[in-house]
This record gives structure tokens, C-alpha cells and sequence, in this order.
């Protein structure tokens, strides 16, 4: 006699491996499907070696109206651990939002959850990125209909460029830290019910865009944690895979100063105060005021920066 519960129980094991096989990109076919959809849950990397601390760096501002901030995280290769800058990208369909990748402690391994577009923000080991993501949800910006709307309390955006913003103070409840992994030793946060419906939603792959950006990332030597002791000299771009463009910035080393590029102009000025900035930093060290003090005659007003 045959078992009526053998056909189901193939078919079970059948759709997560089709699902699996989208997700890595081993091959693309046409299907009915619009995007692919993928489990984010599921760890798929796990090393015994904990990430290291979480780069301070400037936002870029957005160069596209529309597209959206994905903050930059520590991967890993068999060379070790790598910076994958943050940057700028289109979402890959109208409402949906970007939920960080993290890292977390558990069975004695860091394990890497990866990151995932959906209607809402999910949870993401509680790690404070900056830049709208301060650990829970996401405080940077917000779909209004078929547009998005970007807060300019915590996102760089150009004015003239960009209209759809709107102006929200963002409150941090916690101590603000650059640990890059949940558990253990490191940042203790736990979903909470909306983040665990959110997990049930359905999800869409990261875009090619990111993918392509990951995928160069990795293939940068000075990117590599052991070459720049968790200081990459590009630590966000405006564009993905633009390492090079202008735009790009640095991590803040001591005294505020980027690793290996000229100091970025301060976040969220007026194009007028960022194009002295730019000319400053042409000049000859010598002939730029000081830091501690401003020529005679030639004070300019300081911007006033907006936090994380």
C-alpha cells in the first residue's frame, strides 16, 4: 500500500531548494514570479572570529530622488573579514524597505543573517548603524504613495534636488555603540512582535546593484580588515561599486579625520558652505585656517551638523 503523505513530503523539500537556488543566483530563469523571495532568517555564514567595531563616516547625500540609504556591514571571505561600504541604491519596487544584514552570537559561532527589501523593517540584532537605523526600524525616510519621503534630521539630502523631505527628531533610547553583532558579548536585543511579523512578510532579495557592490567590495584589498584595522578608506559611497567617485568617504580616524582621503565637508550643509568646504581642502594645508581658530576678516558661520 502507498503512503498518501510521500508526494507532499517531496514537494515540501522541493520549493525551499528552488527558493535557496534563486537567492544565490546560480542561474536566472524567467518565471511568473516578479522578484524572488528568500527566508532572511537563515543564517548563512558562520566563523568563530567576533566582526569588528562598526566605522564612524559621513553619509553621502542621496543622488537619486528615490533611492534608499543601506548602511555599510562587516562580511566575510576566506580572507577574512571585509567593509562592504554603505550606499545609496533604487529599491527594487515601489514600498518596500531595506533591513540590515547583522551578525550574531549564538552556539558559540557569529553568524551573518542577511539583509532583505519588505514592506516594513524587520529586525536587524538591534546594531545601531547610524544614519536612520538606530537599531529598531528605520527613522530615515518613509514611503508617502508612490513616493519616497526622506527625514532630513538624520538623512543628507540636497534640497535643491530633493523636495520630498519632511523634518522629525529621531531620540536614541540607548546608548549609542559600534559593536556590529547581537549577542554575546555584544549588543543583547531580542525581536519584538512587529519584527517578527515583519519577518513573515514577504521578502525580495537584495538587487543586483548590491550584489555587484558586495561582490567588488570583496575584491578590494584596502577593504580588507587586516589592511586597514577597521578603518577602510572608503566607508560609504553615494552610488553602488563607485568606490572611486567622487563623493566617496572615509572612515573617521583620530581627531576626526578620515582615513586615507581628505576630511569630508560637514554632513548636511547648504551647497554654498559645501562648495568653500571643497575649496579648502585644494588649498595648501598652510594657507587653510586653523582648526582652533579663524583668519582675521574671512569668518565664515559654521554648519551646524545633525546626529545619526
Amino acid at each position: 500500500m502507498s503512503r498518501p503523505v510521500a508526494t507532499p513530503r517531496v514537494s515540501i523539500r522541493v520549493i525551499p531548494l528552488a527558493a535557496v537556488t534563486v537567492l544565490l543566483g546560480a542561474c536566472v530563469v524567467e518565471a511568473p514570479v516578479a522578484e524572488p523571495v528568500y527566508a532572511p532568517s537563515a543564517a548563512v555564514t558562520q566563523v568563530d572570529v567576533a566582526p569588528p567595531p562598526l566605522p564612524v563616516y559621513e553619509q553621502p547625500p542621496c543622488p537619486v530622488d528615490g533611492w534608499i540609504w543601506t548602511p555599510g556591514y562587516w562580511a566575510w571571505s576566506s580572507a577574512g573579514y571585509y567593509w562592504v561600504p554603505g550606499t545609496w541604491v533604487a529599491p527594487p519596487r515601489v514600498g518596500v524597505l531595506w533591513t540590515p544584514g547583522y551578525w550574531a552570537f549564538a552556539g558559540g559561532a557569529y553568524m551573518w543573517h542577511p539583509g532583505y527589501w519588505g514592506p516594513h523593517v524587520g529586525f536587524y540584532g538591534g546594531v545601531h548603524y547610524g544614519h536612520g537605523y538606530t537599531g529598531a526600524g528605520y527613522a530615515g525616510g518613509r514611503w508617502v504613495g508612490n513616493r519616497f519621503a526622506y527625514n532630513r534630521s538624520v538623512t543628507n539630502v540636497n534640497t535643491t534636488i530633493i523636495h520630498n523631505t519632511y523634518n522629525e527628531t529621531v531620540i536614541n533610547n540607548v546608548n549609542v555603540t559600534r559593536v556590529s553583532y547581537n549577542g554575546g558579548a555584544g549588543i543583547r536585543a531580542q525581536p519584538t512582535a512587529q519584527d517578527r511579523f515583519a519577518e513573515r512578510e514577504q521578502h525580495v532579495q537584495p538587487t543586483a546593484m548590491q550584489r555587484e557592490h558586495v561582490q567588488q567590495a570583496e575584491s578590494n584589498p584596502a577593504l580588507m580588515a587586516r589592511t586597514n584595522h577597521g578603518h577602510p578608506a572608503v566607508a560609504a559611497t553615494p552610488r553602488p561599486g563607485r568606490f572611486e567617485a567622487p563623493g566617496a568617504v572615509g572612515a573617521r580616524g583620530p581627531g576626526g579625520q578620515s582615513n586615507g582621503r581628505p576630511a569630508a565637508p560637514p554632513r548636511y550643509v547648504n551647497p554654498g558652505n559645501a562648495a568653500h568646504a571643497a575649496h579648502d581642502m585644494r588649498r595648501p594645508a598652510a594657507a587653510r585656517p586653523s582648526q582652533g581658530k579663524q583668519q582675521k576678516g574671512k569668518r565664515r558661520p559654521e554648519s551646524k551638523g545633525r546626529p545619526d
